[in-house]
């Protein structure tokens, strides 16, 4: 990821945005009733199929909120918030393909890559924990649009924290999205309201969940690092 950060200038225009479509709206995917509960919640703008063992998604990973990413022009764009410093990029459309184990199980903790490491629900990338190098975000969180995420250098727009526009619109214990490994990612609370606790170095535990009834593995989003996931808890997926 580009690490050099510049103000936002009224270059930003258009050009791109045509590129991009107008925001998909919230109804279902296209997820059938034979792929696990949980692949429901995920949004219009995903693609949910089942092949073989994995369960494929495919979106073309841009935002259905607004951002200053979108360009000026764009019927999305929105100025800076205060404090912000905009990075060079905009928002493109891409084609983003993702494996995941349909029946994922928990094993050896193995490192996240740099790029997506996950899909949110509303089909944008789910990055990790740190900026270009594997070094830690710091100021690169200051490039974060109001809703947490921001575009790398070939316009792939992505979330590595608390994706807010999720949250704040379906809940802090809401389902975000699925990491590579197949397990799920959910929001910074348990679905009676408490702080979650036990949670591993992968930022995870196991116990039920709204979608799971008997218990599963899963993530939950936290204020500090790693944010999302610090590792996969299951044998990770593709990405393409």
């Amino acid at each position: 990821m580009r690490t050099e950060l510049v103000m936002f200038m009224g270059s930003m225009t258009a050009a791109l945005a045509c590129a991009s479509p107008a925001a998909p709206t919230a109804a279902s995917s296209s997820a059938s009733a034979s792929t696990p509960a949980m692949y429901a919640h995920f949004e219009s703008a995903v693609s949910v199929s089942v092949e073989g063992s994995t369960i494929a998604l495919r979106s073309n990973g841009v935002p259905d909120h607004p951002s200053p990413y979108w360009g000026v022009g764009n019927a999305l764009y929105e100025a800076p918030q205060a404090g912000m410093i905009v990075n060079p990029n905009l928002i493109v459309a891409q084609s983003l393909v993702l494996h995941v184990p349909a029946a994922p199980v928990v094993a050896t903790a193995s490192d996240t890559p740099l790029g997506p490491i996950g899909m949110a629900v509303n089909g944008v990338a789910i990055f990790n924990q740190y900026a270009a190098g594997r070094s830690p975000l710091g100021q690169e969180i200051q490039t974060f649009d109001r809703y947490n995420g921001h575009p790398q250098q070939t316009g792939m727009y992505h979330y590595h924290v608390e994706p807010l526009w999720l949250t704040s619109n379906h809940g802090a214990s809401s389902l975000i999205g699925v990491l590579l490994d197949g397990f799920p990612v959910y929001g910074p609370r348990e679905s009676d309201g408490s702080v979650p606790s036990g949670l591993d170095s992968c930022n995870g535990h196991t116990h039920a969940t709204p979608d799971a009834p008997g218990g599963t593995y899963h993530y939950h989003v936290t204020a500090a690092a790693p944010y999302i996931s610090g590792c996969f808890r299951g044998a990770a997926g593709t990405v393409g």
